[in-house]
């Protein structure tokens, strides 16, 4: 069931007006009519008439759900029935509906083109890729509204492609290999383009001390007597050589013919060329309807602003185009080197998306830039070049696959909050980009828009959303809706007010010297029988202490600190709550001793920001899903993490998991996060690759994981001390060698050979052992026999040594032989 179905019976009390359940599925919207409900629910509390407005335009200033009662007889006795209430509350009370002024934002489609599908051919120039494309807001003060904004990147757009190398000595082997580039990388991008142009362009740095070798013998030739390379052309700021064309062979030709330079100190010029290649567009030759790619490839660091003051150039950049009739940078030694901010506005103002090619030593430098220049990307740039292919084939596909909003002349009394739906279909609060897009596919974003005030009369106010590097946008005009139809009827001097003022509204506005509810009375008159008139209750001070009773109403006393207002001067606009010395901290305006904070503030004081983008981590979670945002930040609730957005955890049970991601494909550009290409952006930390892994260190998590391969891969995760994450990870993962076939036969041959002998070894080793045994045997009876026959004294015969002993011998013998007695 919608919420609004179940809240029916409270709106109709309170006069709210609900707008149709779908809105709610936009969390802005449901905390706004989450803080309705709480407003009009709590027993006396009404914000209308609390703030005692005297006209019908401070009615609408109070709160988006005041409506005025502009009926003559309404509201004889002003100290008693205010005209500024609920819609529902003035309908009860007598006020004719046609005599309420209760105006409301609204939102009226001025263009809205449907998106198309495809990019080039006969209708490349009526391409749409945002909708809708224009819209007309008409905000009342605290009101808020929606509209929805689709994006569609279509297939097979336009591509101009400006290739701006750094030419100084140590890019010379990278020239060397881009001599035949352009063929290569035509035909690259045309599997994904079928309309593409190339332009190139070069750099070295500004051509004064002590950048560059100003010396006169260096001024032809600034190698002179650098044994290395003993001949280069002069030192140069940025030189456009070819404007964009489909011809790519004329790319070929260019590079061909360029040398490289020498300057002195590290850092290039490389800024002030990414300048001229923007803003220079009629000689570069962006196309209107095309994406805008520039390719930076340098092997060192940037100057920046405030760098020229080395060399004398105090002007800042003035951010205009400078090139002479040789194509050359005219401006190099006038002025400083332009800033950051005046880069990024400069890319975004031509839709230009760059592309940072950049040597490995120099990626987190870079990386951090990327970060401050919207819609940048940086890529690894090999030594010499050999990658830079794929590296702008990877980078135009990983552009293709974001898509982020930007918003441009925002006025500063509106406020905006973005709602992203991305390909998944979920809500994500407070995000104005989606990445991981195929081709085609289309994305939503709710704007949430809120006026903060009203700017003087019949002013009206444009701004301008816009996708990051889109040639497309909406254009959103606003005008406010502050004024009441009533006021068309207003009268001076009229019967109404006894002529002594003027009649607009159901309401006098006594002419100065004249009080009373139809100017009936004359300031200093004293009635003391109406002073009860002006006490909020009985035994209360009159006027609340801070005013005169005069003709039965509060003259309110001036104060040094603000206004003091209302029936009773029960109200002023300076005793609210302060945060750091600050009323309502900047972000709300004081009504009657409350704080009624701006859209996206809440709190007693308007301290605490309901904005969750400062909360979201890189994987598009609030606070990493470890702790909840509160007031702008992560307050996190999973042990062991901490973090701007709880993004560092060592001891979460999935910090492994999610280091793994980024060991994969950092390292071997596999896994998850490689084939989404977004490995760069969810993946900062610094990885460091070792031979051997140490795993004695108490503060590291150990981490082992299983490849693809059946490998084993092993890291450690710490933290510095300065925050940053560090993975400690083995170069290559430690697989099992697998043994040659010839090996694997040769061993199980010898194996069965060796068991064989073994076998037979064992049988001799028994039989031999038997065989002693029996021959020991067989050695004891013989020995035993012999001593029975020759040892033993039984069987011994007896020599007699008389022939009567012989005789007697000889008779037991026979005897024994059965011998007759």
């Amino acid at each position: 069931m919608c919420l609004h179905m179940d809240i029916k019976k409270i709106s109709a009390t309170h006069g709210i007006m609900w707008k149709p359940c779908p809105f709610t599925r936009h969390p802005a919207l449901l905390v706004y009519i989450v803080l309705e409900i709480f407003i009009h629910s709590v027993r006396g509390l009404n914000v209308c008439m609390s703030g005692s407005a005297t006209s019908c335009e401070e009615c609408l200033l109070i709160h988006p759900s005041c409506a005025w009662c502009a009926q003559e007889d309404f509201g004889q006795v002003r100290t008693l029935n205010s005209r500024c209430d609920f819609s529902q509350n003035l309908l009860k009370r007598g006020c004719n509906a046609p005599f309420i002024e209760n105006p409301r934002s609204g939102i009226s489609l001025l263009r809205s083109k449907p998106l198309s599908s495809k990019g080039s051919g006969v209708t490349q120039y009526d391409v749409i890729q945002i909708y809708p494309q224009k819209i007309s807001l008409s905000l009342r003060p605290g009101d808020q509204t929606s509209f929805e904004v689709q994006v569609r990147p279509v297939e097979d757009y336009p591509v101009d492609l400006y290739y701006l190398m750094d030419l100084s000595l140590s890019m010379k082997d990278d020239l060397d290999t881009i001599r035949n580039l352009g063929t290569k990388l035509a035909e690259e991008m045309r599997k994904l383009t079928s309309n593409f142009r190339l332009g190139f362009g070069s750099f070295v740095d500004k051509n004064i001390s002590p950048f560059s070798y100003t010396a006169p013998k260096y001024q032809d030739n600034p190698c002179n007597g650098y044994k290395l390379f003993p001949n280069c052309v002069p030192t140069f700021g940025f030189r456009h050589l070819l404007s964009l064309t489909d011809k790519v062979d004329r790319f070929n030709e260019e590079v061909q013919k360029q040398m490289v330079s020498r300057n002195r100190d590290a850092p290039e010029g490389g800024f002030d060329a990414i300048l001229q290649a923007a803003v220079c567009k009629e000689k570069i030759g962006w196309r209107k309807e095309a994406y805008h790619l520039l390719v930076f490839a340098t092997d060192d660091v940037p100057h920046l602003a405030l760098d020229g003051r080395l060399g004398g150039l105090v002007y800042p950049h003035d951010g205009q185009c400078h090139l002479n009739d040789k194509n050359e940078y005219s401006a190099a030694n006038k002025m400083d080197y332009p800033s950051l901010a005046l880069l990024g506005e400069k890319l975004a103002e031509n839709n230009i998306f760059l592309i940072f090619a950049v040597t490995k030593r120099h990626y987190v430098l870079y990386k951090n830039l990327t970060a401050l220049i919207p819609g940048t990307t940086v890529e690894i740039l090999d030594q010499d070049s050999k990658n830079i292919i794929q590296l702008i084939v990877n980078a135009y596909n990983n552009i293709r696959s974001k898509v982020e909003l930007s918003v441009w002349d925002h006025p500063e009394d509106l406020n905006l909050a973005f709602t992203a739906t991305c390909q998944d279909g979920q809500p994500l609060t407070g995000l104005r980009k989606c990445a991981d897009l195929k081709i085609g596919d289309t994305v939503s974003f709710n704007v949430t828009v809120d006026a903060r005030g009203c700017p003087p009369k019949g002013t009206s106010k444009s701004f301008t959303i816009r996708p990051v590097g889109f040639k497309d946008h909406l254009e959103v005009s606003v005008d406010y809706r502050c004024d009441c139809s009533c006021t068309d009827f207003t009268q001076t001097n009229s019967s109404r007010c006894n002529s002594a003022g003027t009649y607009s509204c159901g309401m006098c506005g006594c002419e100065p010297g004249h009080l009373g509810a139809r100017c009936e009375c004359e300031e200093g008159e004293v009635n003391h029988q109406y002073l009860s008139a002006c006490r909020e209750a009985e035994g209360k001070q009159v006027c609340s202490g801070r005013g005169e009773c005069s003709c039965n109403q509060c003259l309110c006393y001036e104060s040094e600190f603000g206004k003091i207002y209302g029936t009773f001067c029960e109200c002023d606009d300076f005793s609210c709550a302060r945060h750091k010395g600050i009323l309502c901290s900047g972000h709300g305006e004081c009504h009657c001793g409350e704080c009624k904070c701006h859209a996206g503030y809440i709190g007693d004081n308007c301290n605490c920001s309901t904005e969750t983008t400062s909360c979201v981590s890189d994987d598009g979670k609030i606070c990493s899903g470890r702790g909840s945002c509160v007031c702008g930040r992560c307050q996190c609730t999973e042990p062991g993490a901490f973090g701007d957005t709880c993004e560092k955890c060592p001891t979460c049970p999935d910090a492994c998991g999610t280091k793994r991601e980024c060991i994969e494909c950092r390292l071997f550009n596999s896994g998850r996060l490689a084939d989404n290409q977004t490995c760069q952006r969810m993946c900062k930390d610094e990885i460091i690759t070792v031979e051997t892994l140490k795993t004695d260190d108490s503060n590291t998590v150990q981490c082992v994981y299983k490849t693809e391969n059946d490998c084993v891969m092993k890291f450690t995760y710490s933290e510095h001390a300065s925050g940053q994450s560090v993975l400690t990870a083995l170069k290559e993962p430690e697989c099992a060698v697998a043994p040659d076939a010839k090996t694997v036969l040769l061993a199980v041959v010898g194996s069965i050979l060796l068991m064989g002998i073994v076998l037979l070894a064992l049988w001799k080793l028994v039989i031999t052992i038997h065989d002693r045994r029996e021959f020991a045997r067989f050695q004891s009876a013989r020995s035993r026999a012999r001593y029975e026959m020759a040892s033993n004294p039984v069987y011994k015969q007896s020599i007699p040594s008389h022939p009567m002993e012989m005789d007697f011998h000889m008779h037991n013998i026979k005897s024994c032989n059965g011998g007759v007695h």
